[in-house]
């Protein structure tokens, strides 16, 4: 583990400091370790930072938390991931508001190359059990990562039917990993983790599942992902919130509609109708609009031929893309040692060119 994770940790602990602030100060010292060890006139330099957090940081003296949130980590063989780790969640790069660290109990890739949410109410009706599930199944052959938080309702039956179809699935928290909320899911969650998936969450052991943690669970299954597929909703509730949450990520969002007089399809018909969510009928309709069918190999021969045209910033960018398949843009950046100004301009290059596409979430790929 990295030396500096006591620092990450207990930087995550500070009042006052939340995940924007605490990136802030990720990206002016580099280092966890460097936030607790420089002077109050250094933090001062800070734009907007203020006294009262710069206070917040200076008087922390709760190291023995982060200490003991450490032993667990490594007696519970949980893996930390760092903002700037390699196998944090790219997409989430991209939102201001991600949490600098996080925690994951599995072996599920993060950053698989299409992934998805799939939420709902907690009281499905059998129509939206019916939707769910087939969807689910129809995306088996795709190599999609399926994200929702483990409720009860929808969430549990994207769970199971990914299980079910040997996909990989992941259960966002909105508590620490000692528990698991709703306790009737510990054997779901086993079966997630057994079969390749894995439970994430921002919180250290021993948080509770408090309802103000939902909404910031909610912020990671929209920002993770490239599409939230909202199956059946009522009018208000947490699937809601993860809409929005998305539509402000600039994520793709779809709805399933329902009958204009079934309630638990009324936060569906609504979003459909306020143009925040896309109608949906089946998977091939999200494979379509995501363009995630398969590309022809003459089209690749062609993009091949391309290549020798490229300037040095551009055959760089793509040399990246055809490592990792998709990549956003702070990892362009980050991995291209190219300035942020000439992968932009590199980029757009490239999409005239029509040799990289852009998917939601500021993330490229390969024509």
């Amino acid at each position: 583990m990295s030396p500096d994770l006591l620092y990450q940790i207990a930087l995550t602990l500070i009042p006052q400091v939340g995940p924007v602030c605490a990136r802030q100060l990720i990206d002016y010292f580099g280092e966890a370790r460097k936030v607790f060890q420089t002077s109050p006139d250094r933090l001062r330099h800070i734009e907007g930072l203020g006294e009262v957090r710069i206070q917040a940081i200076r008087s922390f003296r709760n190291m023995q938390l982060a200490e003991a949130e450490l032993k667990f980590i490594e007696q519970n063989k949980i893996t930390p991931l760092f903002i700037r780790h390699p196998d944090y969640p790219r997409r989430l790069l991209n939102c201001a508001d991600a949490p600098i660290l996080l925690y994951k109990k599995g072996d599920a890739a993060l950053n698989n190359s299409r992934a998805v949410a799939i939420i709902g109410t907690r009281l499905n009706t059998s129509y939206g059990k019916q939707l769910t599930e087939q969807f689910v199944n129809d995306l088996a052959a795709e190599n999609v990562l399926v994200v929702s938080g483990l409720a009860f309702g929808v969430d549990a039956l994207a769970h199971r039917a990914a299980v079910r179809n040997s996909l990989q699935t992941v259960g966002v928290l909105a508590h620490g990993l000692n528990q698991l909320y709703p306790p009737q899911h510990k054997s779901l969650a086993t079966e997630i983790l057994e079969t390749g998936g894995a439970l994430l969450t921002e919180f250290i052991s021993h948080t509770q599942p408090d309802r103000h943690n939902f909404p910031a669970r909610n912020r990671i299954v929209a920002g993770m992902v490239d599409a939230v597929i909202v199956v059946e909703t009522g009018d208000r509730g947490g699937s809601l919130i993860t809409a929005e949450l998305a539509n402000g990520y600039n994520r793709d969002v779809f709805a399933f509609p329902g009958r204009i007089n079934d309630l638990k399809s009324a936060g569906c018909n609504e979003l459909i109708r306020q143009n925040k969510a896309v109608l949906i009928r089946h998977a091939s309709d999200l494979l379509e609009f995501m363009n995630w069918r398969p590309h022809s190999p003459t089209r690749r021969r062609l993009q091949q031929e391309l290549f020798v045209e490229l300037s040095e910033h551009e055959q760089k960018l793509v040399s990246l893309l055809q490592e990792k398949e998709t990549l956003g843009i702070d990892e362009l950046n980050w991995q291209s040692g190219i300035s942020a100004s000439s992968v932009a301009a590199a980029i757009l290059s490239l999409e005239l060119k029509n040799v990289i596409v852009s998917l939601p979430g500021k993330i490229y790929r390969l024509a």
